[in-house]
C-alpha cells in the first residue's frame, strides 16, 4: 500500500515526485511508515482516555462559557494525560520495533534509512552476531530510558498535583 500510493507512479508520489519530492527509500518515508504502524495504539489508547473523563466536568465548562479549545486544553488533556502518555509510550515502542513496512518504504541505505530492526535484522542474517547484539542492546536500553522516563515523570505528576 505504501509503495501504492507513496511510490513515482503512486497517487501521491507521483504529485510529489514532479514537485520534487521523493519518499520512498528517504528518511520521510522511514517517518510516515513507523507513523502509520505506531498510530492505532496511540489513538485506541488516547480515545480510551479521554472517553473515560467524567462528562460532567465538560458540561460544566460549557455552561460557565469555555470554548471548545479552552475545554480541551484545561480540562480533557489534563484529566487524560496518563492515557495520553501510556499511548505515547505504546506508539513509540512500535515505531522503534517496525520492520516490514519501513523496510519496503523507506528500505535500508546506511546512514541515511536504516533502522535498529533492520540493521540487527542485516547483522544476524550476514552471521554478525556480536553487531546485533549491540544493536539490540541499544534498542533495549533506549526502551527502557523512555519507558523509565515516562514512569518518573507520571509519577511526579501525580504527587505534584496532590500537593
Amino acid at each position: 500500500m505504501f509503495l501504492l500510493v507513496f511510490g513515482r507512479r503512486g497517487i501521491v508520489g507521483s504529485m510529489l515526485y514532479e514537485m520534487g519530492i521523493q519518499i520512498v527509500f528517504t528518511w520521510w518515508g522511514n517517518v510516515i511508515a513507523a507513523s502509520t504502524v505506531a498510530f492505532p495504539l496511540m489513538y485506541k489508547t488516547t480515545r480510551g482516555a479521554f472517553e473515560q473523563v467524567d462528562r460532567c466536568y465538560v458540561q460544566a465548562a460549557k455552561t460557565l462559557g469555555a470554548s471548545e479549545k479552552r475545554i480541551f486544553f484545561k480540562i480533557l488533556l489534563p484529566l487524560s494525560w496518563p492515557g495520553v502518555a501510556a499511548g505515547s509510550a505504546l506508539a513509540f515502542a512500535r515505531a522503534m520495533g517496525e520492520f516490514g513496512a519501513t523496510l519496503m518504504i523507506a528500505g535500508s541505505i546506511m546512514g541515511e534509512t536504516r533502522t535498529m530492526p533492520i540493521a540487527i535484522f542485516f547483522a544476524s542474517e550476514s552471521g554478525n552476531d556480536q553487531e546485533a547484539l549491540i544493536w539490540v542492546l541499544i534498542i533495549c536500553i533506549l526502551s527502557i530510558a523512555m519507558i523509565s522516563l515516562m514512569n518518573y515523570w507520571l509519577e511526579y505528576r501525580q504527587n505534584y498535583i496532590r500537593d
